[in-house]
């Protein structure tokens, strides 16, 4: 993800894991986000493309909890995942997912440059992007892991609004894919990314929300889902490790990024790992690895929408 300077890191977690692993495997063999309210933005032309909205559906709040946290699961086998409660253990449930870019932003520079309110100021609408130095980029890698998550989902009996399904077109804007997720009153989203950092550097990191005024209910939220997905990815994908460049343990807060700032329902944004790393990019652009992080993820919703 190619994004404006970093916010602050979070401080350090504790020990001790508590995760409820997913059942992804039963379902394959049954079937078959601290400030004040946020300021109002100073007029501007508007030039947001419109996007169908997705049917609304009732909201499920989230009780503020405490991270969990702990270093436990580095040993763990990467293709492990046990059975949960049930193969549609997500019945009832609606989760958002967010590829974040677009395969065509590359071929429209005006349209994605134009400005748009992300809750606390101006940005560009969209981005290309990052790549690695083959040319594999981002947007598909994107992409390519949001669809596998979205079939474990469904496997799991979740319903699933994606701000986009295909690599060929361009945006949606960073604001669009907030209002879509938050008018399917998603119980919880993901926004799926790889980062752009120095080419030493390797690991994901997630990023959390901090207080803006829309995303207000859902920091604590938000931050258990953080902790949620951590814990996922250091079980079940021990190879990519947490970053060596940024963030605290994996995590870091931040509050420049519309997807989190405009967010009424509880959202990390991953990023799955270091486009510009050689042992990063050669994980991020194999299927077997997009696979694998789908189902951490789907992993670390299981457990969240669990509790």
């Amino acid at each position: 993800m190619t994004e404006p300077d970093r916010g602050p890191s979070v401080p350090g977690r504790g020990a001790g894991r508590s995760l409820v692993l997913a059942m992804i495997a039963v379902g394959v063999a049954a079937s078959a986000c601290g400030a004040g309210p946020s300021p109002s933005p100073p007029p501007l032309p508007s030039a947001i493309q419109p996007t169908a909205a997705r049917p609304a559906a009732p909201a499920s709040g989230s009780p503020a909890s405490s991270r969990a946290a702990g270093r436990s699961g580095h040993g763990a086998d990467p293709g492990r995942l046990a059975p949960a409660r049930s193969p549609r253990s997500l019945a009832g449930k609606i989760v958002g997912i967010d590829p974040g870019h677009n395969g065509g932003n590359f071929a429209d520079a005006s349209y994605i440059g134009h400005q748009v309110w992300n809750g606390r100021e101006w940005e560009a609408c969209d981005t290309t992007g990052t790549e690695t130095d083959g040319g594999y980029t981002e947007a598909q890698f994107n992409l390519g892991v949001a669809r596998y998550l979205r079939a474990d989902l469904r496997r799991a009996g979740a319903t699933v609004v994606m701000t986009r399904t295909s690599n060929d077109g361009v945006g949606p804007c960073i604001d669009r894919r907030s209002e879509i997720i938050n008018a399917a009153h998603a119980n919880v989203a993901v926004d799926v990314h790889a980062d752009s950092g120095p080419a030493w550097g390797r690991g994901f990191t997630i990023l959390e929300p901090v207080a803006d005024g829309p995303n207000d209910a859902v920091i604590a939220a938000s931050a258990r889902l953080g902790s949620d997905v951590r814990q996922a990815f250091l079980a079940d994908a021990p190879a990519m490790p947490e970053s060596t460049y940024i963030g605290n343990q994996g995590i870091m807060v931040r509050d420049d990024l519309a997807g989190l700032n405009l967010t009424t329902v509880p959202k990390i944004l991953v990023e799955c790992g270091n486009m510009r790393n050689a042992t990063d990019a050669q994980m991020l652009v194999s299927p077997a690895f997009q696979r694998l992080v789908a189902r951490t993820l789907a992993a670390a919703i299981i457990a969240f929408l669990g509790r």
